[in-house]
């Protein structure tokens, strides 16, 4: 791999920007809403803490992790070079599950918020044309013992009830599936990647942030915090699985589940090249970002959970709904307005790091290359990959509940944060030596206590979430060892290029 001279140019607060930039994002206008309402009520102000915590020990490590190779990269490109093939067929077959996953869930809560604007404009679309059958029959059945909801479908929906095929009742989430198509399209005929600064983006952000705290804390009706910690409680999925909630152990889940919010803040990690003092910046920088957006976040779901009960929070779109419930109009214009933007930005990097690493496994030998790695003749971009990245994410969004997607994002994250501090971990006995532009502090704190945080949320993720992360992970190992191990090029260099 070759290694280029980057320009030593970003100070500690240009990567801190970097790092709140890419931390806020769908996150905190998506997963709010579910982590409250079905992990841990109010009490999700302390799942922010954390998971922020959980974030800064693995952010260090994945620091370290990124100055081995001071380039842009994955985790994968990283895990290859550091620690071999098998250990990045790993780390590649985790990502492809996260980027899928996290677009598919992006995706949804665009559709949330879509919605939510166009009935500013009194447009309405068919309610089975906008929630997965699984999200549709659990609504249709709380409306059916709850007249506020009803008396809600009916007002944002011109059709409520689902109508059959063959007997058999049908609905689909349409809007996201049409994004991904569209955002497919656009990444098939190729993006120029800008270069310069996003302090404008990143004030954007935070700008919409502060108002929806601001302006939210004059609605906080405080008995809806009574009781902060909700007692623990069996709650039901709409695949009808059930899970516990609330108490000591919700905050915990529902640090896991809105762990998607903090996705990103490995940004600042992969600057280490560039950084003027890698040594102090990179960890200011990645700390004062978290801190910043841990601070942020706990405003905003304690606004949330403050004007709507936290039984009643809205899935789709928190933030607007808990804003259209006291009848502010513009706010919902202006929240949906920078969310639908916000997400789609963030639906088009996930789609083409999902991309990225298709081609860069298939260029190892990993996937088969003439596939993966096939470029289109006119725009020289891999658009049999993003094809069918593309069709699958679509899938996963029009039929999938969007709880269901981003567990498996979060655990597949999870996994890879676990991975690389148990690597850099490693790598700093077997290769004290080596040339790091940064180096974890206190790494035999750092390291264990980052595998302890991120592998406790796992666990309280459910069985059902392992079970879904360990058959896809068996899918990964039957792929390589039947076909990654004897077509990869480190492969073939062992046995004289055959």
């Amino acid at each position: 791999m070759k290694t280029s001279q980057l320009r030593r140019v970003l100070g500690k607060w240009s990567l801190t920007s970097l790092g709140i930039g890419a931390i806020i994002g769908a996150g905190i206008f998506v997963m709010t809403g579910i982590g409250a309402r079905e992990y841990a009520g109010p009490a999700l102000a302390l799942s922010f803490v954390f998971a922020g915590i959980g974030c800064a020990l693995a952010a260090l490590c994945y620091a370290e992790f990124a100055s081995f190779l001071p380039v842009e990269g994955s985790a994968y490109a990283y895990s290859y070079a550091t620690m071999g093939e098998f250990f990045a067929w790993i780390i590649g077959w985790d990502l492809i599950l996260e980027y899928a996953m996290a677009s598919g869930a992006v995706a949804v809560g665009w559709s949330g918020y879509m919605g939510k604007f166009l009935n500013l404009f009194d447009i309405k679309f068919p309610f089975w044309l906008m929630h997965d059958f699984f999200s549709a029959r659990q609504a249709l059945s709380d409306s059916v013992s709850n007249p506020t909801v009803m008396t809600e479908l009916q007002n944002h929906f011109t059709q409520i009830s689902m109508p059959t095929i063959a007997g058999i009742p049908f609905a689909i989430n349409l809007p996201a599936f049409l994004i991904v198509w569209f955002v497919t399209m656009i990444l098939i005929k190729g993006i120029k990647e800008a270069a310069s600064t996003n302090v404008i983006m990143v004030a954007i952000k935070v700008s919409v942030v502060v108002f929806i705290i601001i302006v939210g804390a004059q609605y906080i009706n405080t008995a809806n915090w009574d009781p902060f910690i909700p007692a623990r409680a069996s709650i039901m999925g709409p695949l009808g699985d059930t899970h516990m909630a609330y108490g000591l152990l919700g905050i915990v889940s529902g640090a896991a589940y809105i762990f998607f919010a903090y996705i990103g803040f490995d940004t600042v990690s992969t600057h280490a090249g560039e950084s003027i003092n890698p040594k102090k910046d990179i960890p200011f920088g990645i700390i004062t970002s978290l801190i910043v957006c841990t601070i942020l976040y706990i405003l905003v779901s304690l606004v949330l959970t403050g004007m709507v009960n936290y039984k009643q929070v809205d899935i789709n779109a928190p933030l607007a709904s808990a804003f259209s419930s006291v009848g502010l109009k513009y706010a919902v214009f202006i929240i949906s307005v920078a969310a639908i933007a916000g997400i789609t930005s963030v639906l088009i990097v996930m789609l083409l790091g999902q991309s990225r690493v298709f081609f860069a496994m298939s260029k190892d030998g990993l996937l088969p290359k003439n596939f993966f790695g096939k470029l289109h003749t006119k725009f020289r971009t891999p658009y049999k990959a993003n094809l069918l990245t593309g069709t699958v994410v679509s899938l996963v969004a029009a039929m999938t509940p969007i709880h269901i997607i981003a567990e498996l994002v979060n655990i597949g994250t999870l996994l890879a944060f676990v991975m690389v501090c148990g690597s850099v971990w490693i790598m700093r006995y077997r290769e004290p030596l080596r040339e790091r532009a940064f180096r974890t502090p206190l790494i035999n704190v750092v390291a264990p206590l980052g595998m302890l945080f991120n592998f406790g949320m796992m666990l309280s993720l459910g069985a059902h979430n392992w079970e879904r992360l360990l058959f896809w992970l068996a899918i990964g190992m039957a792929i390589y060892f039947f076909y990654g191990r004897k077509h990869s090029v480190m492969y073939k260099l062992g046995n004289g290029g055959k």
